[in-house]
């Protein structure tokens, strides 16, 4: 089915030196298929439960849950799922505690518009941008071509304090981690550590490392980001500094979605975040093309 959506040629490749060539470019019909058929929307793998969970957390201002958000105002949370439910679509009746969430297609459509014209303004001024994140093994791509096709329009990808050390609190406890970029793209490597699988970096949700990129970039002198792309603690610890965001957010990432009714994050697209890399990539052309990024 999905290969069907995409068309044969259409499959776009990532990799070290690839080009910000989009091939096939799907409408917004097409588009919308494939987010139901690749679950990125729809009813998607995020459970009810964990949520659920998240809300309460982000209700009681757990740390862990609002990744770099100071909240305007308090959150209740039933006040979250009337949130979330006008966001992303998921049920608004707080009765429904379980089962799979659902994510409103049209939703992520409107977003994903928003979220390109965006990139266009920054195209456009040839501004320079920051892009990082907190899913590497699936978001990296659609990201890293995003920063090439910034590049390849004039905008300078920042990549300050590659290297520094950051000290996260995981579910195992404090760790330090180094930050990176991959093809233009922040991400964070536990330092010292090995595994197979993890070339591109660890999972997290921390704005920890965007905090000190940013405080990098303002004390080595050079150019700040008029624009940070991303999801997680890059997004939310970005806007909460006042710098523009914009980034992608599942249905358990409540954070970013106040950001976005506060104010200080500028779009967030509600969708599945922990699907395969590949299924990005018909996002990834569409966004581009809309965003007349694409050659």
């Amino acid at each position: 089915m999905l290969r069907r959506l995409w068309g044969v040629g259409a499959v776009f490749a990532p990799g070290v030196g690839s080009s910000v060539s989009i091939g096939c470019v799907l409408s917004s019909g097409a588009l919308r298929a494939h987010l139901l058929a690749a679950r990125l929307a729809g009813a998607v793998a995020t459970s009810r439960e964990e949520s659920l969970r998240s809300y309460r957390l982000f209700a009681a201002r757990d740390p862990r849950v609002l990744i770099g958000l100071d909240p305007e105002r308090s959150w209740g949370q039933r006040e979250l799922i009337a949130l979330m439910a006008a966001k992303c679509g998921v049920s608004a009746d707080p009765g429904c505690v379980s089962g799979h969430d659902v994510i409103d297609p049209e939703r992520t459509l409107v977003a994903l518009d928003a979220f390109a014209d965006r990139l266009a303004s920054v195209a456009q001024r040839g501004a320079p941008v920051l892009l990082g994140t907190g899913h590497p093994h699936r978001l990296l791509g659609f990201y890293a071509a995003i920063a090439d096709a910034l590049s390849a329009v004039g905008c300078e990808v920042l990549t300050p304090a590659q290297g520094r050390c950051v000290d996260i609190t995981t579910r195992f406890g404090l760790r330090t981690h180094n930050l990176d970029y991959v093809r233009g793209v922040a991400v964070v490597r536990e330092a010292g550590v090995e595994r197979a699988g993890c070339a591109t970096g660890a999972h997290s949700h921390s704005p920890l490392p965007v905090r000190v990129a940013l405080a990098a970039a303002a004390e080595g002198g050079g150019p700040l980001p008029e624009l940070v792309v991303g999801d997680h603690g890059w997004v939310c610890g970005a806007g909460q500094l006042g710098f523009e965001a914009i980034g992608l957010a599942d249905t358990d990432d409540p954070a970013l979605f106040v950001g976005e009714a506060e104010g200080v994050v500028s779009v967030v697209v509600p969708l599945d975040d922990a699907v395969r890399s590949a299924y990005y990539r018909p996002l990834t052309r569409y966004v581009l093309n809309r965003a007349c990024l694409s050659q």
